[in-house]
Order: C-alpha cells, then structure tokens, then sequence
C-alpha cells in the first residue's frame, strides 16, 4: 500500500527477480509520460521504490499523485 510521509507518496514493490521489477518499471514509465508525471525511483534487484510528489505544487501530494498511483496499482493486477 501507499503511505504518505514528508509530502510525499511512498510505495516499495517487491518482484520474483530484476527482469520482473524492470518491466514494471517500463510500465509505469508509460503511465508516467500519459499523465506527464514522472516519478522518483529506486530499483536494487527485485525491488522499486516509487514517490511521488508534485513539484509545481511545492513538492506536495496532490490528486496527480494520487491517480497516477492508482494508475500504478492497476499494473499489478
């Protein structure tokens, strides 16, 4: 689940391995690039580390965010 801390949006995705967690990656950069909101990530391995925030609202939260993590979450299903 997303939690919410430092303004941000913050969700860590676990995968069986790195090609898994890539194409993930390349998903969401998809979705990023639609809504024209990139986010913030980290990828070691089998893990990404996605936040989010808008800088054009002061690096807080907004409904940006969160429809593109819903987005996000779409992509696991």
């Amino acid at each position: 689940m997303w939690t919410e801390e430092n303004n941000s949006l913050k969700r860590i995705f676990t995968f069986k391995n790195f090609s898994e967690a890539f194409a993930f990656m390349t998903r969401v950069a998809m979705l990023a690039e639609k809504h024209d909101h990139h986010p913030y990530w980290v990828n070691v391995w089998n893990r990404v580390e996605i936040t989010l925030n808008t800088h054009s609202a002061g690096n807080m939260v907004t409904d940006k965010d969160r429809k593109l993590a819903a987005e996000i979450d779409k992509l696991l299903v």
